[in-house]
């Protein structure tokens, strides 16, 4: 398997992305490029990162 050209994504909800995100970025975890922390048209708050297998892993919480 090319790790590049994997497409597996999970989606997790949580209840404070906000402290997720933030504890991520304080463990010097990558964000994905376009995977920043904001709230999408469908209304969820969302972010992403990949795996080291390129798994597109999204955190979101739905509302503020």
């Amino acid at each position: 398997m090319i790790p590049e050209e994997n497409y597996g994504q999970v989606y997790f909800r949580t209840d404070n992305i906000d402290l997720l995100y933030q504890n991520l970025i304080n463990d010097g975890v990558t964000i994905h490029p376009n995977g920043s922390l904001a709230v999408k048209p469908w209304g969820m708050k969302e972010f992403s990162i990949l795996d080291p297998d390129n798994n597109l892993i999204t955190f979101g919480q739905y509302g503020n």
